[in-house]
């Protein structure tokens, strides 16, 4: 009998569900416990299909079983694993807010024309933070239990509307990539499209997979665009040969330093890539406060609440934008700051004729003092002519309900 809103399942109140994908269906819920107190939870319950899928069934039990240890403020905490009438399913942290991909979505359609450089920077950096403590993660033996992701995409990042910025489905990726491996071989729905070199040739992976897929994001929300696109066949035989453009060729304002730090993300040879997590949100880091005007939390929580503003009205929320956000807004939408303006070329002394022209002696023109670039560097907002396609979407989401008239993807 099909599931219906309201109904109990295990220890838990369903509340709305949320969408069917091709491996569970996600519902919003409650853990009601005593004196009427009750946590939002969101429920990842696997379908009945897969059931008997021993091979499956052995490797997602294996995997939430460790993603149940991880707690970090940038990974969704997994807080119970079970099953209920023969389903297994996970209940996990419920992150109120929207997935990554309908957040560029959004703002590449409003008139920002994309995101703001610092607001991509400092998710890309968050991303980092999680990934990097789930990477160096141990058993009680200290032995390093050897996490990685494999399935870093815009639509497994959550942006709260407090600002978080979560990773989510650790520890089921891999028996999810397993089970899309056999249905379909070398397509994961899209996945593909994130998938670093190593991946696309079948070898093993390690964390700088997930330093790449990562790489892969902060690039789309730079350009608005991937950098590989194509079919499966296409995309995965260029990426596995390094054929990856730089976003400055999408993105010509871009600042260079930036561009540098994305190009070492997506070395086709990981031993040339930020040797972890830590290094690229490090690198990131100096970035991003090296190049006022910064950006938090809280400017990542505003914006959002803007962007969706009338989504929220609509669920008869209303959350608090303060006036001074549009200065903030501006200092981010002012024009990248001009390239420095060459010296002339050396002009050489006339010769009169009356004394032979020094041969090492030149006069140079500086330029006018007014003509110096400006000391502090501004952030370019809107994104090139070029970079407004998004990537091709995701399965596999983790959100609460959104409003129409932009229906979530299914799970």
């Amino acid at each position: 009998m099909a599931l219906q809103e309201g109904d109990v399942f295990g220890r838990y109140e369903l509340v709305s569900w949320l969408g069917r994908g091709g491996m569970a269906e996600t519902w919003r819920a409650q853990l009601v416990g005593d004196a009427g107190v009750t946590k939002p939870v969101l429920i990842k319950k696997v379908l009945p299909e897969f059931a008997n899928d021993e091979a499956f069934t052995s490797m997602f039990i294996s995997e939430a079983r460790i993603s149940a240890t991880l707690s970090h403020g940038n990974v969704a905490q997994v807080f119970d694993f079970g099953r209920v009438d023969s389903e297994y399913f996970l209940a996990m942290e419920f992150v109120d807010g929207q997935p990554l991909h309908r957040v560029l979505k959004r703002a590449v359609r409003s008139e920002l024309g994309g995101l703001p450089i610092p607001v991509a920077v400092f998710v890309a950096m968050e991303m980092c933070r999680g990934l990097h403590y789930a990477h160096t993660r141990t058993d009680s033996s200290g032995r390093a239990l050897g996490i990685v992701h494999r399935d870093i995409s815009p639509d497994n990042v959550l942006i709260g509307y407090e600002g978080q910025v979560k990773i989510v489905d650790f520890g089921i990726a891999k028996a999810q990539l397993l089970r899309g491996f056999k249905t379909a071989p070398g397509v994961v729905k899209g996945k593909y499209l994130y998938f670093s070199p190593e991946q696309a040739r079948g070898e093993e992976v390690d964390a700088r997979t997930d330093v790449w897929a990562t790489g892969v994001v902060l690039y789309e929300l730079l350009c608005g665009k991937l950098p590989v696109e194509g079919p499966p066949q296409v995309v995965m035989m260029r990426v596995a040969s390094g054929e990856v453009p730089s976003p400055s060729v999408l993105r010509p304002d871009l600042p260079e330093a930036l561009s540098r730090i994305v190009r070492k993300a997506l070395h086709p040879e990981r031993d040339q890539r930020f040797e972890s997590s830590h290094a690229f949100a490090e690198a990131l880091a100096g970035f991003l406060y090296s190049n006022p005007p910064g950006v938090s939390s809280l400017s990542v929580a505003h914006l959002l609440r803007m962007l969706f503003r009338d989504d929220l009205l609509a669920q008869g929320r209303e959350l608090p934008v303060p006036a001074s956000f549009q200065e903030e807004l501006r200092s981010w939408s002012e024009d990248a700051p001009a390239p420095e303006r060459p010296s002339p070329p050396p002009r050489a002394r006339l010769n009169t004729g009356r004394l032979p022209p020094p041969e090492s002696r030149i006069e140079e023109v500086e330029a006018p003092a007014a003509l110096a670039p400006p000391s502090s560097r501004k952030w370019a907002l809107g994104l090139s002519t070029t970079g407004l396609a998004i990537g091709a979407s995701c399965f596999w989401l983790l959100t609460s309900t959104p409003p129409p008239p932009e229906p979530p993807e299914p799970l």
